[in-house]
């Protein structure tokens, strides 16, 4: 058996030498047949822009830029037949006919989009992500994209920033397993062929790096922290998912040690090149090059020059490369070994991507009908939706269900009230980053709720604006547009509904575009209409169900206090409505479980879970202000909701934890048990969690690690052993240099459902 892994293994090898092989001679004989011009423009990328027509390409001026071989990629153009107008351009009538590589934002799905990122993160399960990213691959290939800026992993502790609705939260050890499931999905084993298969594409990972850590939580702001905080919180995600295979990386906007991170060489070459052995490209974001002006690097000509030379290969939109290395190369500030070196590993993507043996492999117009918004699309899209809504709170409502039940789930044959400005919204359902999404055919939850009540009855009402400041609206909606009303009349109206039925529903909190990218806030409860409207549907004294639509850790300390039941549904993607229903009624159990730490107030932002200690901490449960300690005047430490909080249908209990051995050696290893019991009445899945802290060391270690977890499914009085193992990998940390360190001594072992509340053994590692 070892002998036969053995031969397959070296058979691999020997099959990826021979394509790399390939691939460098096919790649050398073409670059010996480039102009100067023609290098340099495979490192430029633009926009296709909207007047792309079938016939017209030729005409516009991406079009006169592919013909001259003064463009390498476009993005965002959607459509077989306008993406083959411009790749027919490149191939037919450029010199050299080079193919395009054709990329856009498909970020948590294409046309069957699934909920956000930070959404997806929740639910802890690989598996589903995985298939996400495969499905997102296989819908953006059937319309012609074969590149993907995708995933974002950017650690996040701050819940002001707003693109925390597009990467996985605030644990880097969850953050690299999410990480690796998306590069495995989007782009699949290329180890047999050395190139993509045609359902899949090429991962895109950004942005790199630390862009998550902008101070105050404002886009595009600066970031600036050691380089042992960076090794060990902030970029274990980039090298699991260099590690993954990813075929392109995307730089940051914000600097780096003082560097802008387009140009910043210790970064994209020391790092990621040399340490982590990242063999793809890099392009910028948006217009990076241009920016580094107004940070003051200098201008256009000279920060293109250094963002070159530092080991970014492609330019976004700056027009820099294109309008300035050629000076540049004969004044000497790049070599041409710098432009060959970017321009090869452009080619070289090209050619994995199967773009050379045929250009129009992912122009297969028979396959849109086949691949696209299609029913196991769709139901996988609900599926998973399902398991990423964190139900918060869930207060046992005598009057609204049989006595000692829970409020939910609801049954079918009440009168419902359902109230809010995402009650009855298309649009924001799928959230940020739905650049080639159909809103036109997905279910609002009004429609889908309709459909579940047979016997009972739905009354709806808006019942408010989502902001009384009508250009805060307009601007958090980014044209997702949702009606404005009369405020008194609506108001009036909700109550009314709310009075004659057995349970409210509201569903409320952040629109779609609220969250994401350029979205910061510096508030980070309810809108203000709707925090009023629903303190007053408190009042009608019937039970309150809160449905909280956000792209990031929002404060809902009043609401907490106040209402019934609460689900944080995120947004859900394109059958958000339907899976939504499916949990407020039963057929399906809220699965989630946070991977973002939610704050009692905003003066506690930022506020994560894995924390440094300080000298003069405070014991947790401790409900009183204490002086000349490390604690607020107004509210204590603790989060409202803390990482890898959840609760589901059902209820878990943990018992009987204990290690195989209570002593380690540095290079051995040991298991840690426990059980993991439902001692509820139905079946429902937990996430069994182990963290990991070291008492004592030569730097100062967060109170907890998350370094292992498990989603498990429990029938209704099932147990479950579930065995972790625990070796150098889960007990080490990375020095300022980025080498592993692991020092002998006492490390606590916890392991439970959520970051505060666990069991306990301590390992001794000698």
């Amino acid at each position: 058996m070892k002998k036969t892994l053995l031969l397959c293994c070296l058979a691999v090898c020997q099959l990826v030498q021979a394509q790399q092989t390939e691939m460098r001679q096919f790649v050398d004989q073409l670059m010996a047949r480039m102009t100067v011009e023609e290098k340099i423009g495979q490192l430029n990328l633009l926009p296709a822009g909207s007047e792309i027509v079938t016939g017209g390409a030729m005409d516009s001026p991406v079009g006169q830029l592919i013909a001259n071989g003064q463009l390498g990629g476009i993005f965002n153009l959607k459509g077989v037949d306008k993406i083959r107008a411009l790749q027919d351009i490149a191939v037919k009538q450029s010199r050299l006919g080079i193919p395009l590589i054709v990329g856009m934002d498909v970020i948590h799905g294409y046309e069957t989009i699934f909920p956000i990122p930070l959404a997806l993160a929740c639910s802890w399960d690989m598996e589903a992500i995985e298939n996400m990213a495969r499905i997102s691959a296989l819908e953006a290939t059937a319309d012609g994209i074969n590149w993907f800026y995708s995933p974002m992993v950017d650690i996040c502790v701050d819940a002001r920033w707003g693109r925390m609705a597009e990467g996985a939260g605030e644990d880097p050890f969850l953050g690299s397993e999410i990480a690796r499931a998306y590069v495995r999905g989007y782009q699949g084993n290329t180890a047999e062929t050395g190139k993509t298969d045609v359902k899949r594409g090429m991962a895109c990972v950004k942005h790199f790096a630390l862009y998550g850590a902008v101070e105050a939580g404002r886009d595009y702001n600066t970031v600036d922290m050691s380089r042992l905080r960076m090794y060990n919180q902030y970029l274990p995600p980039y090298k699991a998912a260099a590690e993954a295979g990813a075929g392109s990386f995307m730089s940051s906007f914000n600097i780096v040690d003082g560097q802008h991170a387009t140009a910043n060489r210790w970064l994209l070459t020391d790092v990621l090149r040399k340490q982590w052995q990242f063999g793809g490209f890099v392009v910028t974001d948006y217009g990076s090059i241009g920016e580094m002006t107004q940070w003051g690097f200098g201008d256009l000509k000279s920060n293109s020059a250094k963002a070159l030379r530092a080991g970014t290969d492609m330019d976004m939109c700056a027009n820099g490369f294109i309008g300035t290395l050629a000076q540049s190369l004969q004044d000497g500030t790049v070599s041409m070994a710098d432009i060959d070196q970017a321009c090869r590993r452009v080619l070289e993507a090209k050619w994995k991507l199967g773009l050379f043996d045929n250009p129009y492999r992912y122009l297969d117009a028979k396959r849109r009908a086949k691949d696209i918004f299609t029913a196991d699309n769709r139901a996988a899209s609900r599926r998973l939706a399902t398991e990423t809504f964190v139900l918060l709170k869930n207060a046992t409502i005598p009057v609204a269900s049989p006595a000692g039940r829970p409020l939910l789930p609801l049954a079918t044959d009440k009168t419902i009230a359902l109230i809010g400005p995402l009650a009855n919204d298309r649009a924001n359902m799928g959230g940020t980053w739905c650049v080639a999404y159909t809103p036109e055919r997905y279910a609002t939850l009004k429609e889908a709720m309709e459909r579940r009540l047979p016997k009972g009855r739905l009354l709806y009402a808006q019942g408010c604006n989502l902001t009384h400041d009508a250009d805060l609206q307009q601007a958090a909606e980014f044209g997702k547009h949702i009606p404005r009303v009369d405020a008194d009349k609506a108001k009036a109206e909700a109550l009314s509904i709310a009075r004659q039925a057995d349970v409210i529903v509201c569903a409320m909190g952040e629109c779609a575009d609220f969250s994401g990218e350029s979205s910061s806030r510096a508030t980070l409860e309810m809108p203000d209409a709707q925090r009023e409207l629903l303190a007053e549907l408190v009042k009608v004294g019937k039970p309150v169900v809160l449905l909280n639509f956000s792209g990031r850790a929002t404060v809902l300390t009043w609401e907490q206090q106040h209402v019934d039941a609460i689900m944080n549904v995120w947004f859900g993607g394109s059958e958000a409505g339907d899976a939504i229903a499916d949990v407020l009624f039963g057929d399906a159990a809220p699965g989630g479980r946070l991977t973002v730490t939610m704050p009692q107030a905003l003066g506690q932002v930022p506020l994560y879970y894995n924390h440094l200690n300080t000298g003069r901490p405070v014991e947790k449960g401790v409900d009183k202000y204490r002086k000349y300690a490390s604690n607020y005047l107004e509210v204590r430490n603790e989060p409202l909701y803390p990482f890898g909080y959840g609760l589901t249908y059902t209820t878990f209990a943990y018992s009987d934890f204990r290690l195989n051995s209570g002593t380690m050696l540095t290079d051995g290893t040991v298991e840690a048990s426990v059980v993991v019991s439902n001692t509820g009445q139905r079946e429902g899945d937990e996430v069994v969690q182990l963290y990991v802290h070291q008492q004592a060391a030569s730097v100062a270690r967060p109170v907890k690690e998350l370094k292992g977890f498990q989603r498990i499914r429990l029938k209704a009085g099932e147990q479950r052993q579930v065995t972790f193992r625990i070796g150098r990998e889960q007990l080490q940390y990375l020095n300022a240099q980025g080498e592993p360190v692991l020092e002998p001594g006492c490390f606590d072992i916890m392991v439970g459902g959520n970051s505060d509340e666990t069991l306990q053994q301590v390992l001794t590692v000698k």
